[in-house]
């Protein structure tokens, strides 16, 4: 875990020394104004930590002013890195050519200034933009059509939530919103495929009893996300629980017609506070003639299982939150985002997320709450 987060921490710095070579080409500022712009770039390559750390010792005003300007500062650096790279892909393909062709003519160059200042102003733009689209909460609706509900019961209602990330940022106004949608399409059952929490979770006032006020007919469940261990896992559980959910640990239960499976985010084995459990030999288990929902929150798919349940609800990706880290997120998690067939009669619903994590930002991965309706099929 600490060599993951050293990368990260390696990448994020990186991007600051290249915003800082842009800047000072283009710019050509001092020494005076460059050492205090290197300074500015050296906190907010270090921001994310020191906001844990402001948190971690209630300093929650500080942590939520440094939140906002780290996170929308690390939005505008990666658009503006993006767009500053397929710039210099541009020119240097342009070059490539000429010396391939031997013409002797100049390769059509974007100028180095207007690069600059187009990709700081597209960035700009994008965020802006970005910052609504993440307040937009939509409805994603699936409907799937199953011969496993009994008769009698010709329609179920599921309500999904996912990667909320209740914490310095998302805080009661939007769970709100989220709420808002899960009551008007009245569920039977209410789920949370993880990352609940984002934060530390003694500064979550009166958001538990917002969830807990929402009680679907056969009940509420929760699964763990990998911020619920970054959270501390025994106060996320804590939480969770106080919000109203039963909690899906490598267990399986009856929801009146339906079996649900939930499954702890593999976080939980990587920092060695528990052992893998074979999801195959949970689910054998399950009668093959009960709608069988499998949750479990990054979108991987363990084939031994395909054929062992219905319908498979994940989150984690964001669909990347921001577009281009998109392209970056399919190739970790080929399967990313919308509905998936996978085979032997199971389907897999990949959330969106619910809220954001990081920058208060999305662009082209509007948040969902997804309302699956299972029909029976006659």
């Amino acid at each position: 875990m600490s060599l993951f987060f050293l990368t990260i921490f390696t990448i994020y710095g990186g991007m600051h020394v290249y915003a800082f070579v842009r800047a000072r080409s283009v710019l050509g500022f001092g020494p005076g104004w460059g050492a205090a712009f290197a300074l500015f770039l050296v906190l907010m390559t270090a921001a994310p930590f020191l906001v844990r750390a402001l948190e971690l010792h209630g300093y929650e005003f500080a942590a939520r002013v440094l939140s906002y300007v780290a996170y929308i500062w690390m939005a505008l650096l990666f658009l503006f890195f993006c767009g500053s790279v397929v710039v210099d892909l541009v020119n240097l393909v342009g070059r490539i050519a000429v010396w391939l062709t031997r013409s002797g003519i100049s390769a059509p160059l974007v100028p180095p200034k207007t690069s600059f200042f187009v990709n700081l102003a597209l960035a700009v733009a994008i965020c802006g933009y970005g910052y609504f689209e993440a307040l937009d909460i939509r409805a994603e609706r699936v409907r799937i059509e199953t011969e496993k509900l009994p008769a009698g019961i010709d329609r179920l209602t599921i309500a999904q939530i996912s990667d909320v990330h209740l914490g310095l940022i998302v805080r009661r106004a939007r769970l709100e919103k989220m709420l808002d949608i899960v009551k008007a399409a009245k569920p039977d059952l209410f789920i949370s495929t993880g990352d609940l929490v984002d934060a530390q979770i003694n500064h979550l006032n009166g958001l538990a009893e917002l969830l807990r006020g929402l009680q679907a007919r056969l009940g509420n469940y929760a699964i763990t996300g990998n911020h619920e261990y970054y959270a501390g896992l025994e106060q996320a559980l804590a939480f969770t629980k106080e919000a109203g959910f039963t909690i899906l640990r490598n267990a399986a239960v009856n929801a009146g017609p339906i079996s649900i499976a939930g499954f702890d985010d593999p976080t939980g084995v990587q920092m060695k506070l528990q052992e893998p459990v074979p999801e195959k030999d949970i689910l054998a288990k399950i009668p093959r003639n009960k709608f069988t929902l499998l949750l479990k929150h990054q979108p991987r798919i363990d084939r031994p299982s395909v054929g062992l349940f219905d319908l498979q609800l994940s989150g984690h990706a964001h669909k990347g939150q921001i577009f281009p880290f998109t392209l970056v997120t399919r190739i970790i998690f080929p399967l990313n985002a919308g509905d998936y067939d996978l085979g032997k009669g199971s389907l897999l619903h990949v959330s969106r997320g619910s809220g954001t994590w990081g920058p208060p930002v999305r662009f082209l991965a509007p948040p969902e709450v997804t309302i699956i309706e299972l029909v029976r099929k006659h």
